[in-house]
């Protein structure tokens, strides 16, 4: 069991668990951030392969298969559906490190009628985009020498912008042991968003801060430039490929 001290908090945290409480006091904001994480590992990029986005399930119960259009996220199929995202993960057997991909077909479990998902409306303004562009160098949950990647990590550059991907509230906006310099949002839905492994950070605790707005610059170790990105769903990690166009 890891444990560290979270900078300038003076509270003591245990891995693997993650808790945020905050509060308002007189007309700015003070944060109390109980943040506890993850560990760190890796591994070369997993992606569906052709044999398995022919593999449809029998289907066990009433529901239909969602042809993926490109820009389609499971989070996003998952909402225009008013289904789980947990129930389509496991009525198609998705593997954890896997994407989705134009063309694939996705059983939808309890739906009557295919929908016909618009991406470009008021409501998925709020989507996911991508916080730096680059390939996924490393995977979701892969262990490596015993340690689990609770994110995925994206090849960049050494000071590249690393972007707000989805507009929320700063945090956490500090050093984080393991992480180095780290940026959590809270999505205000349940949602966090968690940009680690940085140079420098430019918000600060407190910010509102909008989709696409610059948050840091990416560093540079003897494993490359890269930013460690995850989304934190109630506390608990999730695959940022499902949110991700």
């Amino acid at each position: 069991m890891v444990e560290c001290q979270l900078p300038k908090l003076r509270t003591r945290v245990r891995f693997p668990s993650l808790a945020f409480k905050f509060f308002m006091k007189h007309a700015g904001y003070h944060f109390v951030i109980l943040a506890t994480f993850f560990l760190f590992s890796g591994c070369a990029t997993t992606k569906l392969t052709s044999e398995y986005a022919h593999e449809y399930p029998e289907p066990e119960q009433s529901g239909v298969y969602h042809k993926i259009k490109p820009g389609e996220t499971l989070w996003r199929i998952a909402k225009s559906y008013d289904v789980l995202i947990e129930d389509i993960i496991k009525a198609n057997n998705i593997p954890d490190a896997a994407r989705i991909e134009k063309d694939q077909l996705v059983f939808i479990p309890g739906a009557a009628d295919v929908k016909e998902i618009i991406l470009d409306t008021e409501e998925t303004k709020n989507d996911f985009i991508w916080p730096v562009a680059g390939k996924v160098i490393r995977p979701f949950r892969h262990v490596d020498s015993g340690f689990i990647n609770k994110g995925i990590d994206i090849a960049t550059e050494k000071g590249a912008f690393i972007r707000a991907a989805r507009t929320g509230r700063v945090v956490f906006a500090h050093i984080l042991t393991g992480y180095g310099q780290t940026v959590i949002l809270d999505h205000q839905d349940g949602l966090f968003s968690v940009y680690a492994h940085n140079a420098r950070l430019l918000v600060k605790t407190g910010d509102f801060i909008l989709k696409n707005k610059e948050i840091a610059l990416s560093a540079e170790s003897n494993r490359g430039a890269y930013l460690h990105f995850q989304i934190r769903r109630n506390s608990k990690e999730d695959n940022p490929l499902y949110y991700l166009p």
